[in-house]
């Protein structure tokens, strides 16, 4: 499976992602300051889910309808590093059949998978 991770991902996440045997494009290198609506175009061409820590993916996903193979949206505001980093890949690890197509929100105490894209 392949991510593009948005620029609001913390190089810690990207890295943690990519040691887990996970190919992953980051928008900071390849793309610096594109918009939300060009991620999803890129992660689109590329057959890949989204990892942002961007709100405002949910607007354009659910309420706009853009197209996108997932997007996981990341709200772990005040932990550290280790925590963050332990909790995202064991989110997709886990739920690796079920992101796809879906719009996922991962907090510090749960994951909400939303099968609408």
């Amino acid at each position: 499976m392949k991510f593009v991770l948005d620029e609001s991902v913390d190089f810690p996440i990207v890295n943690a992602i990519r040691n887990s045997g996970f190919e992953v494009r980051e928008i900071a290198h390849s793309n610096p300051g594109a918009p939300d609506e060009e991620v999803l175009s890129i992660a689109e061409e590329e057959d890949a889910i989204v990892i942002t820590s961007d709100k405002d993916f949910g607007e354009l996903c659910i309420r706009r309808k853009k197209g996108s193979k997932g997007v996981i949206l990341l709200r772990l505001p005040g932990m550290s590093n280790e925590d963050r980093c332990s909790i995202v890949t064991r989110m997709i690890n886990m739920h690796i059949n079920e992101i796809e197509n879906s719009f996922s929100v991962v907090t510090k105490d749960k994951v909400r998978i939303r099968k609408s894209l």
